[in-house]
């Protein structure tokens, strides 16, 4: 799986954050970055799709590695 971010769209408001404090962080203009870009785990995968379905300005992506 592949986590990624799109900062051009992230509009700070930090639920990524709140939901998956391992994945995300905030930088100092507030705008999302990706700690884990490959969760592997189950947990950590559940946590992603979380943090993905919250965010307010649709700014997370969770998508299959290619091979």
């Amino acid at each position: 799986m592949q986590l990624t971010a799109n900062r051009a769209t992230c509009i700070g408001a930090g639920q990524c954050v709140f939901t998956d404090p391992d994945a995300f962080d905030q930088d100092d203009d507030g705008l999302v970055l990706v700690l884990r870009p490959e969760p592997a785990a189950t947990e950590e995968i559940a946590r992603a799709t979380e943090a993905v379905h919250v965010c307010p300005s649709r700014s997370l992506r969770l998508v299959e590695s290619a091979p």
